[in-house]
């Protein structure tokens, strides 16, 4: 088990300085923690699977390594015992810009947003894709808050225990097309805190969708591995070897005719998961362009999928918190002209619905 504490230094990556409203030492990152039993396995490759970066990330941070107190290698062999402590710059994305877009936050505090995402909004910047993005209105954000706090520094004449926020970092991703529920870190320990239980599968997703069919049976499991289609690279596919493990729990809430109120529980993160499992179980999601087909009563439907609800323990508090984004209009619209259609169609059993609460 190991820890991620922000830290001081005054290293400086090679060929850039801090920027301007970053000063460099509270850029510097810190963890450690000690290997635990197994045979002897690279650093590189341990710190990847229990550590807060991915192996790509220890390289692009210029992440430094010492094993009991002596400067290692990320490719040394590890033993069960070590000590390892973990440095690295948590460096701003300079080609990410600061953009004052409204978000639907549904709950703040200094660690953290939880935001009830649009659909249409991008998560990250990406080709095509550099402005309008939840990583762009995250930012600007964490840098008004950063502002505030430093007045309130200066005008009471003293420091906060904990250093300001330094960036807004997104914990997980949803698709462009897929509305609800994403956690926003403010501080890289918060980050670090909140990825790991997505990582280590403790946080609880529920989505829901409407589908093009009834599933059959109405609920279970669906259990098999995903990978790239080789006759589309863009889409994924189930996959007899190779790709990775996929999970889905699915149950059927309510249906009418020949759709369904699916709820989603994901035990895995895989891309487009949800989208290839219902396709797979012969109901596609409504207005889904890629695993589905345009449907004539609802020409115009977008991705009828939501992110419903999420059970996620917060940073600095004991408890785990429930969050619920409330249904999408779009949702609405939809469900409305079924019932016109064939009434209130047969409930087998209620979403959950209310604001964000705690429970145990």
């Amino acid at each position: 088990m190991g820890k991620a504490t922000k830290g001081g230094g005054s290293r400086r990556k090679p060929g850039g300085g801090a920027p301007e409203d970053q000063p460099h030492e509270e850029r510097m990152r810190n963890w450690e923690g000690r290997v635990g039993p197994g045979g002897a396995v690279r650093a590189d490759l341990y710190l990847a699977e229990a550590g807060p970066l991915s192996r790509s990330q220890l390289k692009a941070r210029s992440a430094e390594l010492r094993v009991d107190g002596r400067p290692a290698k990320l490719s040394r062999p590890l033993k069960e015992g070590e000590l390892l402590e973990l440095s690295w710059i948590e460096e701003e994305s300079l080609s990410i810009e600061a953009e004052d877009i409204p978000l639907s936050i549904l709950y703040q505090d200094e660690r953290l947003m939880i935001v009830d995402k649009a659909q249409g909004m991008v998560t990250h910047p990406g080709a095509g894709n550099r402005h309008g993005t939840l990583a762009n209105a995250s930012l600007y954000i964490a840098r008004r808050e950063r502002e505030a706090e430093r007045e309130a520094e200066r005008e009471a004449e003293r420091p906060k225990a904990r250093p300001p926020a330094a960036r807004a970092g997104i914990v997980h991703r949803l698709d462009k097309d897929t509305s609800g529920l994403i956690v926003v870190a403010k501080d890289a320990e918060a980050q670090a805190f909140l990825a790991s239980q997505f990582k280590d599968r403790l946080a609880r997703k529920e989505y829901l969708a409407i589908t093009r069919g009834q599933p059959m049976p109405p609920s279970g499991r669906i259990a098999d591995r995903l990978g790239r289609d080789p006759r589309d690279r863009k889409r994924f596919a189930r996959v007899a070897e190779g790709g990775k493990t996929a999970v889905t729990d699915y149950r059927t809430l309510s249906s009418w005719g020949g759709y369904a109120l699916v709820s989603l529980r994901p035990k895995t993160g895989r891309t487009h998961q949800l989208r290839v499992h219902m396709a797979a179980l012969g109901c596609p999601i409504l207005g889904d362009p890629v695993y589905g087909k345009r449907d004539p009563s609802f020409p115009e439907a977008t991705l009828m999928l939501h992110a419903y609800r999420l059970k996620i323990s917060l940073p600095d508090q004991g408890l785990h918190s429930v969050f619920v984004a409330p249904l999408p209009v779009r949702f609405k619209e939809v469900l409305l002209a079924l019932a016109a259609v064939f009434g209130k169609g047969r409930l087998l059993a209620p979403p959950r619905s209310g604001q964000p609460d705690n429970a145990p």
